[in-house]
């Protein structure tokens, strides 16, 4: 998978190859598609979520550009993969999944493989996490129509939020970037993302 799918493409941050050959990917799957952990696709989990496919999940941490300092906010945790990911990188990532069975599942499975510097919420992940603001970086792993407007607020100066945006059917992944005037953004390529679901995005 890091050979062929991500270093092959244009994935070379090697602390991002280090961390998606390090995490077992199988762990994230649900056990009836877990032979299909490395494919180059998105896997469904249940509660019309899914795993995401391995290069984005590496194209977002690469884009948060993360070092072991890194207070990083997850949104949408899911299976808690990404968490895992970022984990392996940043210094301490806070997790926060709006459905409670998934939340709790990925805790325990977070905790299963020894991975000590995640902290799990639950709660709307378009509000963010504001008492352990502010992030070096946000990474969200749902779309939106446009940047919730708590999520830039806890954004630290050069802080990166990572976020799909566009409609329901099809967005682009945006990197917006915290300055001392303001907000600079890219785009990083089209993407399908399911709905951030929030007052603040996707009723």
């Amino acid at each position: 998978m890091v050979r062929r799918q991500l270093a092959a493409r244009d994935i070379k941050d090697r602390r991002v190859l280090a961390a998606m050959a390090s995490v077992p990917r199988e762990c994230f799957a649900p056990p009836h598609l877990r032979d299909q952990a490395y494919a180059d696709s998105p896997l469904p989990v249940g509660h019309d979520q899914t795993i995401s496919q391995p290069y984005i999940v590496a194209l977002m941490t690469q884009e948060a550009r993360l070092d072991r300092h890194a207070r990083v906010l997850d949104v949408g945790t899911g299976t808690g993969y990404q968490a895992a990911i970022l984990a392996k990188i940043a210094h301490h990532v806070w997790t926060i999944e709006r459905i409670v069975e998934l939340a709790r599942e990925a805790e325990a499975r977070l905790a299963n493989l020894g991975v000590r510097n995640v902290t799990s919420l639950v709660g709307d992940g378009a509000m963010g996490h504001p008492e352990a603001a502010p992030y070096d970086a946000i990474v969200v792993a749902a779309a939106a129509p446009e940047p919730p407007t708590a999520l830039l607020e806890q954004l630290a100066v050069q802080g990166r939020l990572v976020i799909p945006l566009g409609d329901r059917a099809l967005q682009e992944l945006t990197v917006v970037e915290r300055t001392a005037t303001g907000f600079q953004h890219h785009m990083a390529g089209a993407c399908r993302f399911v709905p951030l679901v929030s007052s603040e995005a996707f009723s």
